[in-house]
């Protein structure tokens, strides 16, 4: 529980962080298709923390929930893949780092899974 609430914490801040350079650090710098997806890339990074941190509270009402625990490390995956990759395509327009965005979006996929089906073997 304590680990997903730090590294909530942490995301937290950086998705504030990255979503006010990119709006007055980026802008005028990077054309309107890249800031548009160095704006998905914050987007999708703070739901996701939301979504951890929800998973540490989780944890800390029902410990020892693998499916819980798996779904919060698969979301901290998506947002490296997903979030990180947008960064730098953004930064960098190298194309083929766009080709690792949708397997951060299957991590994400797969969290959500996790969590529901967690949520239903609570019932």
């Amino acid at each position: 529980m304590k680990l997903f609430l730090i590294i909530g914490a942490i995301l937290g801040f950086l998705a504030v962080a990255f979503g006010a350079f990119g709006a007055h650090g980026l802008e005028g710098r990077l054309s309107e298709r890249a800031l548009t997806n160095w704006g998905k890339a914050v987007d999708y990074q703070m739901f996701h923390t939301v979504a951890i941190v929800a998973v540490a509270l989780l944890l800390g009402k029902f410990e020892g929930s693998s499916l819980f625990a798996s779904s919060g490390w698969l979301f901290l995956t998506g947002i490296i893949l997903f979030s990180g990759s947008l960064y730098i395509y953004a930064l960098t327009g190298v194309k083929a780092l766009a080709m690792i965005t949708p397997i951060g979006g299957l991590a994400f996929l797969a969290g959500w899974v996790l969590l529901g089906i967690g949520a239903m073997k609570l019932v």
